[in-house]
């Protein structure tokens, strides 16, 4: 059988493979999927994609598969690891670490201000993917992200260096990476005037010099055997999709839930009404990762955030639930436990990715702010990953995120709409948007179930 376009989720321990045809013509389908266990640790990556065809041609009914193209998103190999540098932190550093999350990476190091030794070897003993050096507005301050682009190209440590701050270093940063043999990749200012955020140009380079560097990564150096088509992030493939079902839909946010983490995604400017009393900027689309909310390899962490004694009134055996955990629950019992936990993990990381109002008082009586994420203007709450893909209860788990507003939190409000991407597949259709956006946006409302 021959399909027009396989695209591989190469996942830390699983490969999924999802296949669509006709993707270039006005009726995408989505055929099905193939799963397998991840190969990177035995040193090539394509052994696991190879059992995960062979498993979709299975599922399929078909003798063998083959395919026009393959692309990939991928997590595997430690994920994209990076770094990031920049002068004051809650400007410069901030658009730069927006700039990063919302490309996929999983962050590492961030500093503010000029590097010190103890940075240095940080650095070398976290060996990221990619260093992002940000700094200065344009035309303002410029020394700071000279000396730290200078100090880390120095090294010599054979990573590529992103170059996203003031405008005037360009020439400088240039010598300084011919100088010392330096891959380097220049974009614009992610914080080019005070209270502007410009990430989507530095995105766009972090993921093409994700997918230009990845195949140097342990065990993923033949992946490009088979794929023939872009390889980004999984998690930034997961913003690329929400940035388009928000070009036509409306405001939204996704819930990601998984094993190991949960992932949120917001795409909302916010309502004007909010906007006026904020603060500081945020960018228009936005991830944060949650790194103690996975329901299963961070399964402990989740419970006790719960509470030992909360959860025992409604699960007597939980220490034994918690001790025989799998990555997928099988029986009703452990359906129950985990869509628990997907609960305090879904609203945890909303409390941690949102904004709320707050009331100041001084001399001059009360003024009313607003700081963080504004998600107010969200109509869907989407669910992916997982747990909001298959857990039974996940429609009445994503409809408790309005209803969790204590008053000031910028919140979706309570006439927002729960998807759920049904299929499973809105990381593969983020990949697939960036050559195909039209079926990806078919397919990706299909398994959305909305027109």
């Amino acid at each position: 059988m021959k399909v027009d376009v396989l695209v591989a989720e190469i996942g830390s321990t699983t490969t999924i493979i999802n296949a669509f045809q006709e993707v270039g013509g006005g009726s995408p389908l989505f055929l099905g999927q193939g799963f397998s266990a991840t190969t990177v640790l035995e040193g090539d990556v394509t052994i696991g994609l190879k059992n995960a065809v062979n498993d979709l041609s299975v599922n399929l009914n078909v003798p063998e598969i083959t395919w026009g193209e393959m692309l990939a998103t991928s997590s595997a190999a430690g994920g994209l690891k990076m770094t990031v540098h920049g002068l004051v932190y809650d400007m410069t550093v901030k658009a730069a670490k927006e700039a990063s999350l919302g490309a996929g990476a999983i962050l590492k190091l961030i500093t503010a201000g000029t590097l010190r030794k103890t940075d240095i070897l940080k650095i070398k003993a976290i060996t990221p993917n990619i260093i992002l050096i940000a700094g200065g507005v344009d035309y303002g301050e410029r020394n700071t992200a000279l000396n730290n682009f200078e100090l880390i190209a120095s090294q010599k440590l054979n990573i590529p260096l992103i170059y996203a701050g003031n405008i005037e270093n360009h020439d400088e940063i240039k010598l300084i990476a011919e100088e010392y043999g330096t891959t380097l990749y220049i974009v614009d200012n992610v914080y080019p005037k005070v209270d502007v955020l410009n990430v989507e140009p530095a995105r766009k380079i972090i993921q093409q010099a994700f997918e230009e560097h990845i195949i140097h990564a342990p065990g993923m150096t033949t992946i490009r055997d088979m794929v023939s088509g872009p390889i980004i992030p999984t998690p930034g493939a997961v913003m690329e999709a929400a940035k388009l079902l928000r070009e036509h839909i409306g405001d939204l946010v996704v819930f990601d839930v998984g094993g190991a983490t949960t992932d949120v995604h917001s795409v909302t400017e916010g309502s004007d009404e909010i906007s006026k009393i904020m603060i500081s900027p945020e960018p228009v689309a936005k991830r944060t990762v949650e790194g103690d909310l996975g329901v299963f390899v961070s399964i402990q962490n989740v419970a006790d955030k719960i509470g030992t004694e909360v959860l025992k009134k409604e699960f007597p055996d939980a220490d034994e639930l918690i001790k025989n955990a799998k990555p997928i629950p099988s029986t009703e019992l452990e359906k129950r436990f985990i869509e628990r936990l997907t609960l305090e993990a879904v609203l945890t990381s909303l409390e941690r990715h949102s904004g709320a109002i707050r009331n100041l008082f001084g001399p001059g009586g009360k003024k009313t702010i607003a700081e963080g994420k504004d998600l107010t203007n969200v109509k869907y709450i989407v669910g992916t990953g997982g747990a909001l893909t298959r857990l039974p209860g996940r429609v009445e788990i994503l409809n408790k995120v309005p209803l969790h507003n204590k008053g000031l939190d910028l919140f979706p409000k309570k006439d927002s709409k729960v998807l759920i991407d049904n299929d499973y597949i809105m990381a593969s259709l983020g990949v697939l948007s960036k050559k195909y956006p039209e079926a990806a946006l078919k397919l990706l409302k299909r398994s959305l179930k909305i027109s």
